[in-house]
């Protein structure tokens, strides 16, 4: 059930809604307690299952207060889900919302009510959108996508072409918002660079891949083991390689990425290393990197290690922390002709415009475990629709 639009100051045509009716209500699904924390906020030795910390329950809906006058009021159709919003629920995310909360942070969906500061000629009701939470000015620490009805500031709400289904659009932030900064705003990537990306077959991993080659770069795609290697190679990799999960298997990798860079035209090492995995991966990572070449740590999947800053000075590299939410909202204009960018190799053909893995918001719970059994793979999305085959 979805809340009942009919008691809301909503001005919006009977056939656009895409809520049913109910008694001022929503589902959302909420977040009582960190599942890898004790009440103090201490790590305890072995996390609860992410089942036991997430409910989908029926709550107030939004509104759109008089004063909310640059509030945009979405309805839900698709939320991303990725492993950051996994950690988050276990505690072990950079950013720790007050709970209880709603996770996600990535919304497609429809334009259902606006505030008076928001210009018809930059969204109008009805349109199809795709937000992110993480660029409202009060924050939230990228929450609250996963509710049938969400409330964004205009900021963070962006329209989609027709050509694309929503459900492909649904992790643009975590995904291709991360991949584009490094790649972009850090790397300055161009037709004559040679890229590595480690866990390769996981979100970030597939959307740095398909940006770098829709940009003219070359890609060379890690993976901890060849099975995960499908995903990268249909994706545009160039060449695929396998780092295990061993220092032997590092130390192969390692020989395996200079070798092949080599052999397409870099044997001075690659220009840019997108690391999503970290652990005691880096430091092979380093060794591949050429001069003066750059490193954007985007996440640690394998826990941190220290970095020797004397290797660094060795491969005269740089290491450089990739969070794109703060420059995103420092650089609005800039920001959103990076996006404007991202949806136009979709609407090219460039990037393959996908939804990997769908769940319906019933069964939500099942795409937060995807991350928990380490299977996520590619765009992992959550339908607020009743029909999969919504033609939106």
């Amino acid at each position: 059930r979805g809340p009942s639009l009919e008691n809301w100051s909503l001005h919006i045509h009977p056939q656009q809604r895409t809520l049913t009716l109910s008694d001022n209500t929503m589902r959302a699904v909420r977040c009582h307690r960190f599942a890898a924390l004790d009440k103090s906020g201490k790590p305890i030795p072995t996390p609860s299952p992410v089942r036991d910390v997430l409910r989908l329950e029926e709550v107030p809906p939004p509104a759109l207060r008089t004063d909310d006058r640059n509030k945009v009021l979405i309805s839900t159709h698709y939320a991303g889900i990725q492993y950051p919003d996994f950690l988050q629920a276990q505690g072990l995310y950079q950013i720790k919302p007050k709970l209880p909360y709603t996770p996600g942070m990535d919304i497609a969906g429809v334009v259902v009510d606006k505030g008076s500061n928001v210009p018809d000629d930059q969204l109008r009701i009805g349109d199809r959108v795709y937000a992110n939470t993480a660029l409202c000015p009060d924050g939230g620490g990228g929450t609250g996508a996963l509710a049938e009805l969400v409330s964004v500031s205009n900021q963070a709400v962006f329209p989609i072409p027709n050509g694309l289904h929503l459900s492909s659009v649904a992790n643009i932030g975590r995904n291709y918002c991360a991949a584009y900064h490094s790649l972009k705003v850090i790397g300055n990537v161009g037709p004559n660079d040679l890229v590595l990306v480690d866990g390769a077959s996981g979100g970030v991993g597939m959307a740095t891949v398909e940006l770098a080659k829709a940009m003219g770069a070359k890609v060379i795609a890690g993976v901890s083991n060849m099975e995960k290697g499908t995903l990268p190679s249909m994706a545009g990799a160039d060449k695929v390689l396998a780092y295990g999960r061993d220092k032997e298997s590092h130390k192969k990798f390692k020989a395996d990425v200079k070798a092949a860079a080599a052999e397409m035209g870099h044997p001075a090492g690659v220009s840019l290393i997108v690391d999503v995995v970290h652990g005691e991966l880096f430091q092979s990572l380093l060794s591949c990197i050429k001069p003066l070449g750059k490193i954007c740590l985007v996440g640690f999947v394998a826990g941190q290690k220290p970095i020797r800053p004397g290797l660094l000075l060795i491969k005269e590299a740089m290491v450089v922390g990739s969070l794109w939410g703060r420059w995103a909202r420092e650089n609005p204009v800039l920001f959103r002709n990076n996006m404007n960018e991202i949806l136009n190799f979709m609407t090219d053909g460039k990037i393959e415009p996908r939804a990997d893995s769908i769940f319906p918001l019933e069964d939500s719970i099942k795409a937060f475990e995807l991350f928990e059994e380490n299977k996520g793979r590619g765009n992992t999305v959550v339908s607020m629709m009743e029909s999969r085959q919504s033609k939106l």
